[in-house]
């Protein structure tokens, strides 16, 4: 570990020497290039000089630790017994540094979110999740664009795809794709019986052009007239696009914008995050399986979490999380839940990183 640290810090000191090179400085893209590479080493540069202070003065208190003077002996010893503690925490935290950073990170992303088992129960569930996200996203900060929506007469998704814009949406919703199951009275249901409903979520990191090539001749274009909610420019204009990749006959449509050019923009990004998800999760393997993987199919049993709102109980499966606050979360406080998520892949990652040192 600590023959990579010094590479690390030597790396660090290169590129703040290049910072202060005038051509690098004189090419904007570059430098904010090497200005975020150099950014996300401080923080572990400043931890390992931290850490070699300690063990500088560890070395010195041992010494100290036999001298000739009692009170000097003393002194020394609960000095050691700081530093020992300080030593710890800062490997701990080195190593939590160390861990690679997830270059998708930083992302934007588009989330789909679509009704499975369950019927209408189910489309009305969707709009309360997209209606949890746009609110989380609020608090954050975040922008929330509709790319599409297909609306059920009670005011459900069947499925609704939109494009989260923000500091690092990608690393707080990226644990929310899978199969997420409700249990609870439909407003429909005279009996008083609980029923049982799912959605899928999937979760899509926005990518750009260099990172994935679409070719134009794989595209098929139609346009069609924008439906559902819009006013008086609905119907009226064939403003709506939808896209199909030919080779994997993956299709996206976008009727969410007036334009037509807008609509095409925006279903384009859509298409490449699709693909990029795809080639990203399993390399060579193909959309329906990645998808499949993604959001399963939509089966009450196939599930990462569960709202029960009888008992104001949300929970977690993939890391036995439980908790009592379902009225908070489903209005977008979802941080209880997102953290404990990120905590938990971040010490799986941890011991994968003991496991190969």
């Amino acid at each position: 570990m600590f023959e990579q640290l010094q590479e690390i810090k030597a790396k660090y000191d290169e590129l703040g020497s290049q910072l202060g090179d005038p051509v690098i400085a004189s090419n904007p893209r570059e430098y904010q290039k090497i200005a975020k590479e150099h950014g996300r080493l401080q923080a572990l540069v400043d931890a390992y000089d931290e850490f070699q202070g300690v063990v500088a003065e560890l070395e010195e208190n041992e010494l100290l630790a036999h001298d000739d003077d009692p009170a000097m002996r003393e002194m020394a010893r609960e000095e050691i017994v700081r530093l020992e503690v300080e030593h710890e925490r800062l490997v701990a935290r080195i190593r939590e540094l160390l861990i690679p950073p997830d270059p998708l990170d930083e992302k934007d992303i588009f989330i789909e979110i679509r009704a499975g088992t369950g019927g209408e129960e189910a489309a009305l569930f969707a709009a309360d999740l997209f209606r949890m996200y746009t609110r989380y996203a609020e608090r954050m900060g975040w922008r929330v664009d509709i790319t599409s929506a297909s609306e059920t007469d009670h005011g459900g998704y069947k499925e609704v795809v939109a494009q989260i814009i923000g500091d690092a949406v990608y690393s707080r919703l990226k644990y929310e794709r899978g199969t997420h199951r409700v249990q609870r009275v439909p407003s429909t249901e005279s009996q008083g019986r609980i029923h049982t409903s799912a959605v899928t979520v999937a979760v899509l990191p926005e990518v750009d052009d260099v990172e994935i090539e679409i070719r134009t001749e794989d595209l098929r274009i139609d346009t069609f007239r924008a439906s559902g909610a819009g006013g008086q420019h609905v119907n009226k204009t064939e403003s709506a696009i939808r896209i199909t990749h030919e080779p994997t006959g993956l299709v996206v449509s976008c009727q969410d914008e007036k334009s037509q050019h807008k609509n095409k923009a925006k279903a384009l990004k859509l298409l490449k995050s699709r693909l990029f998800e795809a080639q990203h999760a399993e390399q060579q393997a193909s959309i329906a399986a990645d998808r499949r993987e993604q959001v399963g199919s939509g089966d009450r049993s196939e599930r990462i979490r569960t709202y029960n709102f009888p008992q104001n109980r949300v929970s977690d499966h993939r890391i036995n999380l439980t908790l009592y606050n379902l009225d908070q979360v489903i209005e977008g406080e979802l941080n209880d839940v997102v953290e404990p998520l990120q905590s938990h892949y971040r010490t799986e990652a941890l011991k994968a990183l003991g496991a190969d040192a």
